[in-house]
């Protein structure tokens, strides 16, 4: 066991606090506060405030120089109402850690009660609690920030817990593991008329129909037929719901998803002459723009290696990956700046799926997740003895 019960307890204790009062992306700073209360027992070398918006970085040196080790976690919650039973639940009204950073966050502070008893014995730990990774806009804020140009990492590595696959088992793969994803909003206006007279004004509902249908095909084309993508319908608006008018207003909101960059450009490009089409025959101002904006993380090979070796050396279970995860992640950045790689650590075959409003860490993973970053960390820079 390599976290005695006493060390356990505690973590699993901060875990149940973190989860009570969650922070949307953004707003960290409350969370922000309580991680670096609870760092600073474990005596880092130093303590970077405020990164890219709250981010939060504690750094721990070792003996000699060497590679620098970068291991991130989550600080964001999500703007969803929790309806679990815990006894812990969310304390905030309309928002919970959904999606499990929370327990992610927790087993990076394991590893200050580790680093705390035997630093590394070359380079540097930075253990980085990022802001905002549920908008995509964290992870660059952290890489754009000053401060940042101080603890640039030769290595970063992440994980994201799993429903639907056993505890404690590792998803892990090189080349791309999480899709690209964008936030497409589109706007379209006419004129709005009476009900009874829609010949006097210029309704944009056939073109938001036409929208809606073209928009949700474009993968099926055969520019895409070689490499995964999907356009996501997520919401439609029309007018006023009001019986007496003839709308003259839609709003269309979509995501973008793609295996690769590339071929999300590619989806960009489609979909901006699409709208653009669709506007012009049907005599309609245009306008539209993005959110949410998440590169694809695609896993570097030396990195990769090295969390197989490290999962080799803890006996960890591992299953097949084929496919990269649809769902995106904004730490495909760091893969920009370092030798990056992420893997998946399963939460349960019958555990709530992420962002389900009852979703709930499991504690058991706390160990888990610590063991394996604890492993990368000794097999790059060493113990010191």
């Amino acid at each position: 066991m390599l976290l005695d019960q006493k060390t356990l307890d505690k973590l699993i204790s901060f875990r149940r606090e973190l989860h009570q009062f969650p922070e949307v992306s953004g707003e960290e700073l409350k969370t922000s506060t309580r991680v670096a209360t609870f760092l600073k027992q474990y005596a880092p070398d130093d303590i970077i405030h405020s990164l890219g918006g709250h981010g939060l970085a504690a750094v721990y040196n070792g003996l000699e120089t060497g590679p620098t080790v970068l291991i991130r976690c989550e600080l964001d919650g999500l703007p969803i109402h929790e309806t679990g039973e815990a006894s812990y639940k969310s304390a905030i009204a309309g928002k919970g850690h959904l999606c499990g950073h929370d327990g992610h966050m927790v087993m990076v502070a394991g590893l200050a009660t580790l680093l705390n008893r035997t630093r590394p014995a070359k380079g540097r730990v930075v253990l980085l609690f990022q802001p905002a990774e549920e908008t995509g806009a964290g992870a660059k804020a952290v890489i754009a920030d000053p401060a940042f140009a101080d603890i640039k990492p030769d290595y970063a590595f992440s994980l994201h817990n799993l429903p639907g696959h056993p505890l404690h088992e590792v998803g892990l793969k090189s080349g791309p593991f999480n899709c690209a994803s964008q936030g497409l909003w589109v706007t379209l206006e006419g004129k709005t008329s009476h009900a009874s007279h829609p010949e006097n004004g210029c309704s944009p509902a056939n073109a938001m129909c036409e929208l809606v249908t073209k928009m949700a095909e474009l993968p099926k084309s055969s520019e895409f037929s070689n490499d995964f993508s999907l356009v996501t319908i997520v919401h439609a608006r029309l007018g006023e719901e009001a019986f007496g008018i003839s709308p003259g207003f839609t709003k269309v909101m979509v995501t973008l998803r793609s295996q690769t960059d590339d071929i999300m450009t590619k989806l960009r490009e489609k979909s901006e002459t699409l709208i653009n089409e669709i506007a012009q025959r049907h005599q309609l101002k245009v306008n539209f723009g993005y959110e949410d904006i998440f590169a694809a993380s695609v896993n570097n090979p030396e990195a990769t290696e090295i969390l197989q070796q490290a999962l080799t050396d803890e006996s960890i279970t591992q299953s097949e990956m084929l496919s990269p995860m649809r769902w995106s992640e904004d730490f495909g950045q760091f893969g920009l700046v370092s030798n990056s790689a992420m893997f998946t650590l399963g939460s349960g075959t019958n555990q709530p799926q992420l962002h389900n409003p009852d979703f709930d860490f499991p504690d058991e993973l706390i160990e888990t997740g610590t063991k394996i970053f604890h492993r990368v960390i000794r097999n790059i820079l060493g113990p010191r003895n």
